[in-house]
């Protein structure tokens, strides 16, 4: 499956912080690491990663998503 850049980044960093933290980032840690400022666009890559089923929502919010 092909992932545009910008996606690729948002995997990266959501990756890190469950290698780090052992929880996902906020939408707004997610913006800041790739260089986005709204949350907005920050939510279309992330349901656009969901429908693309390269990272599951849990339904309580991106931090506790899990990648697949």
């Amino acid at each position: 499956m092909h992932l545009i850049e910008r996606e690729e980044q948002i995997l990266t960093c959501i990756r890190r912080s469950i290698a780090e933290r052992g929880k996902g980032p906020t939408m707004t840690e997610i913006g800041a690491a790739v260089d986005l400022r709204s949350k907005g666009t920050v939510a279309y890559h992330l349901r656009n990663l969901e429908e693309r089923v390269v990272l599951l929502g849990d339904g309580y919010g991106w931090r506790t998503c899990r990648l697949r």
